[in-house]
């Protein structure tokens, strides 16, 4: 063990990089993004230390760039992994689709098939009477109603 800790003291860089690559390692199970900034502040310290610096600023620059990566790198990383399109669901996945009218659509009633079921549904336009068979595409939603307008 005496030999051990003579080789690593003459060969911190090995430390550091077995550290880092434990890390990066154990990142792959995390996914946090946490263990990978720690890892690239081990990889420092072995770049530190391969240049000959004592264990202490070997330790400094580690603990720097991986604080540094935590609150620089990390939070720019997370949102733009996080980022994406909105998932529509529910009434909101409707809004746009195109429809048939099942009846005749005015101010104040009709039916229309949207996706195999048929909706309750009135006009947007309140001047507008859709006829029977025409497409029209959904508004919004009110409650269990479509407002539709007809498609041109």
């Amino acid at each position: 063990m005496d030999g051990f800790m003579n080789w690593l003291s003459d060969n911190g860089w090995a430390g550091w990089l077995g550290l880092g690559l434990l890390l990066a390692v154990a990142e792959l199970m995390s996914l946090d993004l946490v263990l990978l900034m720690l890892a690239v502040g081990a990889f420092a310290g072995a770049g530190a230390a391969a240049f000959g610096a004592p264990f202490a600023v070997s330790a400094l620059v580690a603990s720097a760039v991986s604080l540094a990566m935590l609150l620089l790198a990390r939070p720019s990383m997370i949102k733009r992994l996080h980022r994406g399109p909105d998932l529509a669901t529910g009434t909101k996945a409707l809004i746009g689709s195109s429809a048939v009218a099942l009846t005749a659509v005015d101010a104040h009633q009709g039916q229309v098939k949207i996706g195999g079921e048929t909706w309750s549904a009135r006009s947007f336009d309140p001047a507008v009477t859709i006829e029977e068979g025409t497409r029209v595409s959904v508004f919004e939603i009110d409650g269990a109603t479509a407002v539709v307008y007809p498609e041109e």
